[in-house]
C-alpha cells in the first residue's frame, strides 16, 4: 500500500497543525504596526492600540468622537470595522 492507516493519520494531524500555525502566524512587528497606523491615520482614525486577534490585525481607534475596532488582514486591507 502507498500509506498505512497510521501514516495517513499522522499526515492529517501534521496538516492540521500547519494550518493552525498559519492562521495564527501574524505578529505585531514594528513595521506592521507602523503600516497599520499610517494606513488608518490616512483614513482619519486616531489609532490607540494594535494587536492580533483571530488571525487578523486588530486596531482600536477613534474617529469623529466614536470608538472603533478595525480588523485588517495580513496584507493590511480592512476586512471589518465595528463601532465600539
Amino acid at each position: 500500500p502507498l500509506m498505512t492507516t497510521r501514516q495517513f493519520a499522522l499526515a492529517i494531524a501534521l496538516c492540521s497543525l500547519a494550518g493552525a500555525a498559519l492562521a495564527e502566524g501574524l505578529t505585531i512587528t514594528a513595521e506592521a504596526e507602523a503600516k497599520i497606523r499610517t494606513t488608518l491615520t490616512e483614513q482619519g482614525y486616531e489609532v490607540r492600540k494594535v494587536q492580533v486577534e483571530d488571525g487578523n490585525y486588530e486596531a482600536y481607534a477613534l474617529k469623529d468622537g466614536k470608538k472603533y475596532e478595525i480588523y485588517m488582514d495580513d496584507k493590511f486591507q480592512v476586512v471589518d470595522v465595528k463601532e465600539d
